[in-house]
């Protein structure tokens, strides 16, 4: 059991229909009666996704910035800005938490909220690294400098997907205050809220997680409630986890848990160009990922493959190449996928192979 709060959006999902399975100790909704109903609406017009799979945690303090910076791998984000009038923007970022020996302890995304003067942060967090993140921080992060707070409880987050995500997220989460077009061009990572604090109503940060167009918004557990109940009511369908994961596949982007642990190198899961900031001061494992970067490399590398016609395997299943009977790598998540017309996996492969190696 992972410990963390069951989602504030549970019963309202249950409620709606959604029929619930247990994901690393947590119980979320795993799709809605009508999984392919689900795809579809993610795909050609706006599905709305719980994030229950996540937990978020809030770090503030005299001076949290430095101190989270010496354990996250990547760039910290900048102190946000007012645009247009009584809008905040800023632009979050994807990070490693690492062991010194380079192992993943945690991946997260980090966003910055308070002025030039003020910080506080808010960290979006896998569940299934949720324990060993807080383990880590309560060891690392020096109490007169930075305190980290669970508010998983109290704050909800939920996921806008599909070409009407936009003008949806605009209208009903920022009440127009930035048009569908401005969301749109936003990169991964970039966030507007409305009012004069960034944590303080709703935050719309852009993801690419899944391939469709896509938005997360967080803020208080009733606020999120309320805009759930304001998207169904507006037409956008209510979709599960199942169905984030076969989006989540077919855009080549693992999950720690499931496609990432404990014994992975971010290098390993191809994280490194997005979570890795070569360019920074120390941070815990840094030595390891400079010297595999500079002098050497890793022995396996995730990949995304196309299986073709085949069941989807499962977790775990071994890989093979044609003629050989040893085994050249394991499957960690696989879908059948609408988008590809075939089965689709990601897993780990032996450095040097070539080819698509398959599940026997």
């Amino acid at each position: 059991m992972n410990g963390a709060p069951p989602s504030p959006l549970l019963e309202l999902l249950k409620n709606a229909g959604g029929v619930t399975a247990d994901y690393h100790g947590q119980t979320l909704v795993r799709h809605f009666g009508d999984p392919h109903g689900e795809y579809v609406a993610a795909t050609e017009s706006a599905a709305v996704f719980d994030r229950s799979h996540r937990a978020r945690l809030r770090v503030a303090g005299r001076s949290p910035g430095r101190m989270l910076s010496g354990i996250l791998t990547g760039s910290m984000p900048a102190a946000p800005a007012s645009v247009a009038g009584d809008v905040m923007a800023g632009v979050g970022t994807y990070h490693a938490v690492l062991t010194p020996k380079g192992k993943m302890i945690a991946d997260l995304w980090c966003y910055r909220g308070g002025d030039e003067e003020r910080e506080e942060y808010l960290l979006d967090v896998p569940v299934a690294a949720r324990t060993g993140l807080l383990e880590h921080l309560g060891k690392f992060l020096p109490p007169r400098f930075a305190s980290v707070e669970e508010i998983t409880g109290s704050t909800a987050s939920l996921s806008v997907v599909g070409p009407a995500a936009a003008a949806r997220v605009s209208r009903l989460a920022l009440g127009l205050r930035v048009e569908s077009g401005d969301l749109s061009a936003l990169a991964e990572g970039a966030w507007r809220a409305g009012g004069t604090d960034a944590f303080a109503g709703l935050l719309v940060a852009r993801t690419a997680e899944v391939w469709p167009e896509a938005y997360t918004v967080y803020g208080d557990a009733s606020a999120v409630s309320a805009l759930w109940r304001a998207l169904a009511g507006a037409g956008v369908k209510p979709a599960g986890l199942g169905v984030w994961s076969t989006l989540r596949v077919e855009a080549g982007r693992p999950a720690f848990g499931t496609d990432m642990d404990q014994d992975t190198l971010p290098v390993e899961a191809g994280i490194h160009e997005r979570a890795i900031d070569y360019h920074k001061g120390c941070y815990t494992g840094q030595e390891v990922i400079i010297r595999i970067r500079d002098r050497g490399h890793v022995n396996r590398a995730l990949r995304q493959l196309m299986l073709g016609d085949v069941p989807a395997p499962h977790r775990g299943a071994e890989l093979y190449v044609e003629g050989s009977e040893k085994a050249v790598g394991h499957v960690t998540s696989a879908v059948e996928s609408p988008k590809f017309g075939q089965t689709v996996a990601l897993g780990y492969v032996k450095r040097g192979v070539e080819g698509t190696p398959l599940p026997r």
